[in-house]
């Protein structure tokens, strides 16, 4: 295969702009984060030509804190502090506080990512436009620790990795399909004033492997529901590698609230009304198994992975 150019995970011009911008100061009354000013422009690498970059954001811990005392009045200060508010308000499912904070992230995904995120439908999001700019020529492709085949029990999940020659030819083949779908759709395109395909339709030639760019913004409590799906264990990896940086990032932002949606919710299970019962009487002694639970084959199947 020829060597081909391949555009830097951030251009010249973006690179120039975040330099530009984390050169300015100005003077705010304005809540702001230290470490999260830290983090204002810069691009955090994700997957192979991926990243993130926080934008701007609005809040932090104590503006959850203050909008959940508009509700409880000011005696709940002497009841519990403000990490002590923030646990209780994730533990009892509270959302209006959280939604006081927003946050806007740069972001530059694979377009297949890209889809699977867009279901998400609680944000404000604007995308790098195909129907007016042409799309640079960079194409995620996956290391081989994360080429694997169907799980054989789950239709949304993978299965084993595939190595050696199997792994090489699947390879080649993402390479060489996403190259050559990219030489026909330049080679489509109407530019410098020849003749030829309008760039809106041009593009439907792409895989969808190539990135996209857009903007994101989104409340806290809109995002947490967001990583409680994608930064899950059993997500796919390619959206969960984002999400698993957002968290980071966040944590220097709301670091009490990202601890109690981790305690609350990323690393808690639920259990339902059937393994409640359950539990209660494996604790009272009783011998319980598939057939006296009640349970279906697969609720069984869940439960024993929790319980375990």
């Amino acid at each position: 295969m020829p060597v081909r150019k391949c555009f830097m995970t951030l251009t010249d011009e973006q690179t120039a702009e975040i330099k530009a911008q984390r050169a300015l100061r100005s003077k705010t009354l304005r809540t702001t984060v230290p470490n999260m000013e830290r983090h204002l422009y810069k691009a955090f690498k994700v997957l192979d030509h991926g990243f993130i970059r926080v934008i701007d954001y609005m809040g932090d811990d104590s503006a959850i804190v203050q909008a959940a005392r508009v509700s409880y009045g000011q005696g709940t200060k002497k009841a519990r502090d403000d990490s002590g508010l923030i646990n209780y308000l994730m533990r009892h499912w509270h959302s209006t506080p959280f939604e006081m904070c927003e946050i806007k992230l740069h972001i530059k995904l694979p377009v297949f990512v890209a889809r699977q995120w867009i279901r998400h439908r609680t944000a404000n999001i604007n995308e790098y436009s195909a129907r007016y700019s042409i799309l640079d020529n960079e194409f995620y492709i996956p290391s081989e620790d994360n080429l694997a085949a169907q799980s054989q029990n789950n239709n949304q999940g993978r299965g084993k990795v595939l190595k050696g020659k199997e792994a090489a030819i699947v390879l080649e083949t993402l390479k060489s399909d996403s190259f050559r779908c990219y030489d026909n759709y330049e080679r489509m395109l109407s530019q410098d004033g020849q003749d030829g395909l309008a760039r809106e339709l041009a593009r439907m030639n792409l895989t969808m492997n190539i990135y996209t760019q857009w903007y994101w913004k989104t409340n806290l409590h809109n995002l947490f529901n967001f990583l409680r799906l994608r930064a899950d264990s059993h997500a796919q990896y390619e959206i969960r590698v984002y999400a698993e940086e957002i968290l980071r990032i966040i944590y220097d932002w709301v670091p009490a609230a990202v601890a109690a949606f981790k305690d609350y919710r990323l690393e808690a299970v639920q259990i339902s009304g059937k393994g409640l019962v359950c539990i209660r009487r494996m604790l009272a002694g009783e011998k319980v198994d598939a057939k006296s639970s009640k349970m279906t084959a697969g609720e069984w199947q869940e439960f024993q992975s929790l319980i375990k």
